[in-house]
C-alpha cells in the first residue's frame, strides 16, 4: 500500500513537471521535450566535475592540470609529489615546452634538505632609490594579490597565517587591510583605483588615511595596482547585498550600496604625475613603492624606462600579471583576449628597462600561474626576481577549481562570504598547508636551479632553457623572445652578492 502512495506521488509530480514544461515559454528544449529535457540542464550544471574527474586526461585540463593540481594538493600536506612511470606530456610531439639544461657540473650551492627552504631575493626592495624602509624580501615565493570581499575572512586568515609559518609575504589586494591580514604575516598594501581603505567620501586619494593603515600593521611595501590580468583597464563593480558592513568599514564606502570601482587612477593622470605619487608616497611612508599591470601597449612601459632614466624619480618594484591570470572574476572576453600572457608580456617590459640599462635598479616580480616549478623556472631566466601565487596558494588550502568564484557560491569557502560554505575553511590547518606549499615551491626552484649548476633561480639565464617544437626545433628563451647579450640576467655584483648569501657556511664568515 505504501508503495503504491509513493508511485502515485511520483507519477503526480512528473506529471506536474510535464504540464509546467509544456506551457512555459522560456526553455524550447523543455516544450519540445517535457521531463526528460532537465536531464540536459542537469548535465550542464555538473559537467565541470565530469570533465575534472571523469573525461579529461592528466594534462588536458585548464586552467590547472589534474596532475597540477595533484602536485600542489601533495605538496600542500607533505604527501609524496613525486610522479612514477614517466612523464603525461606528450614530449615527442608538443609545441611550446620548456626544457630546462641542467649542468654537469656546479660550483657551491645551498643545503637543499633545510626544512625551511630559506631562498631570499637577489634584490634589496627599495635599496637602489635609498627607501628609509628599503629590505630583503626573505622569500622569492610571495602570496599574491586577493581581497577580502573576493575571498572569505577565513580564507584570508588562513593564507596570512601561513605566510607567517613561511616568512613569505602577503599581498592584501585592493580591498584594504582586513582583520583578517592581521595575524602574523607581512603584507604588502595594494591601493587600486577605488582607494579603499585610504579615501575620501568621493572617492579621492586620503594620504593621511593610508599613513594611518601602514603605522598600524606590518606592512612592507606599496604596490599601486594599474590593472589585473584577469581584467585589465576594466573597473569592478561590488553589488550592495555584498557589501556587509564589515567589508564597508574596511573600504570606507557606504554599507548595502553598490560599489563601482573606476578603470584608472584619479591621483594621477600620466606616466609623468604617476612618479610624482610614487615618490611622494615613498617619502611620506619611507617604504618601497611599486607598480602592478598586465601588459599591453607599449607606450607606456617606454615612457617609464625613460623618465626613470635619470635616476631621481622611480619605482622600486614592478610585478607584471600574465593575462592568463585569474584570481578576479571577469567578462569572458577579457578573460581569453585581453592583455598579453605572462611570458610574452614580462619580456617585453623586461627588454625595455634592459635597453635603458635599468634592469638592476628595480625589482622584477611575475604573476600568472607561476605557481608550478616549471612555470617559474621559465619567469626567472627570463629576468624575474619574486613571483607572487594566487591560485595556487587558494589550491593549498582546499580550492577544488570549481569555477564559481564569480557566483558567490564557492563549495570550500574560499571564494565565497555564504557563512554556510565558509564555515569548511578550518583557518588553523589550511595555514599549516599553505606554509608546507610555498617552502615546497621554494625547495623545489631550488633543486631546480642547483641542477643548472646555480645557486639561486635568478641566476638560470634565458639560455638554459629551450622550447621545443615537438620532433623539429628548439630554440633558447634567448631566442624566443629577442634577448640580447646579458638580458635576464643579474648583474655581477648582484649575482655575487646571492651566491655567497646561500652557500657562505657560518664558520665562513669573516669579522
Amino acid at each position: 500500500m505504501r508503495a503504491r502512495s509513493i508511485g502515485a506521488a511520483a507519477v503526480t509530480a512528473l506529471a506536474v513537471v510535464a504540464a509546467r514544461d509544456l506551457v512555459q515559454k522560456k526553455h524550447a528544449l523543455l516544450r519540445n521535450f517535457p521531463v526528460v529535457g532537465h536531464a540536459r540542464y542537469l548535465l550542464e550544471t555538473i559537467g565541470p566535475e565530469l570533465r575534472q574527474y571523469v573525461v579529461t586526461s592528466n594534462e588536458e585540463e585548464r586552467p590547472f592540470s589534474r596532475d597540477q593540481r595533484t602536485w600542489i594538493y601533495a605538496s600542500a600536506k607533505e604527501e609524496n609529489n613525486y610522479f612514477g612511470f614517466g612523464t603525461d606530456v606528450d614530449v615527442e610531439h608538443v609545441q611550446g615546452h620548456a626544457y630546462i639544461k641542467q649542468r654537469t657540473f656546479a660550483g657551491a650551492l645551498p643545503d637543499l634538505h633545510d626544512p625551511q627552504a630559506p631562498l631570499p631575493s637577489a634584490k634589496v626592495l627599495g635599496g637602489p632609490r635609498g627607501r628609509a624602509k628599503a629590505f630583503r624580501p626573505a622569500s622569492i615565493v610571495n602570496i599574491s594579490a586577493m581581497s577580502f570581499g573576493s575571498l572569505s575572512g577565513a580564507a584570508i586568515t588562513a593564507l596570512n597565517k601561513g605566510a607567517a609559518l613561511a616568512g613569505t609575504m602577503h599581498n592584501t589586494g585592493e580591498g584594504g587591510l582586513s582583520p583578517y591580514h592581521r595575524n602574523g604575516g607581512d603584507l604588502v598594501l595594494q591601493i587600486g583605483t577605488s582607494y579603499f581603505g585610504c579615501r575620501n567620501e568621493d572617492g579621492t586619494f586620503n594620504l593621511d588615511k593610508l599613513k594611518d593603515v601602514v603605522a598600524g600593521a606590518p606592512v612592507r611595501a606599496i604596490e599601486i595596482k594599474l590593472s589585473q590580468g584577469a581584467k585589465p583597464g576594466l573597473g569592478g563593480m561590488l553589488p550592495g547585498a555584498k557589501v556587509t558592513p564589515e567589508i564597508a568599514a574596511i573600504r570606507g564606502i557606504p554599507a548595502g550600496q553598490d560599489c563601482a570601482s573606476p578603470s584608472r587612477h584619479t591621483a594621477f593622470h600620466d606616466v609623468d604625475s604617476m612618479l610624482d605619487f610614487v615618490e611622494l608616497l615613498a617619502t611620506e611612508t619611507g617604504l618601497p613603492v611599486g607598480i602592478k599591470s598586465a601588459v599591453g601597449e607599449m607606450s607606456f612601459w617606454q615612457e617609464l624606462a625613460t623618465l626613470m632614466a635619470p635616476g631621481d624619480r622611480g619605482v622600486d618594484f614592478v610585478t607584471i600579471d600574465g593575462g592568463e591570470g585569474g584570481t578576479g572574476a571577469a567578462p569572458l572576453i577579457f578573460s581569453d583576449s585581453v592583455s598579453l600572457p605572462f611570458r610574452m608580456g614580462f619580456s617585453r617590459v623586461y627588454g625595455t628597462f634592459a635597453e635603458h640599462g635599468l634592469t638592476d635598479r628595480l625589482t622584477f616580480i611575475g604573476s600568472g600561474k607561476l605557481g608550478l616549478p616549471e612555470n617559474a623556472a621559465v619567469a626567472f631566466a627570463l629576468g624575474v626576481d619574486m613571483i607572487n601565487v594566487g591560485r595556487e596558494a587558494m589550491l593549498s588550502i582546499g580550492c577544488i577549481q570549481a569555477q564559481k568564484c564569480h557566483t558567490d557560491k564557492c563549495p570550500t569557502g574560499i571564494a565565497t562570504q555564504n557563512p554556510w560554505l565558509v564555515r569548511g575553511v578550518d583557518a588553523p590547518s589550511k595555514s599549516a598547508r599553505a606554509a608546507v606549499y610555498l617552502r615546497t615551491l621554494r625547495k623545489e626552484l631550488l633543486k631546480v636551479s642547483g641542477a643548472v649548476g646555480v645557486a639561486h633561480p635568478a641566476l638560470i639565464t634565458a639560455d638554459d632553457i629551450e622550447i621545443m617544437n615537438g620532433d623539429y626545433e628548439a630554440r633558447t628563451l634567448a631566442s624566443v623572445y629577442g634577448y640580447k647579450n646579458g638580458w635576464g640576467e643579474l648583474g655581477p655584483e648582484l649575482a655575487q652578492e646571492i651566491t655567497t648569501l646561500l652557500t657562505e657556511k657560518p664558520g665562513d664568515q669573516r669579522g
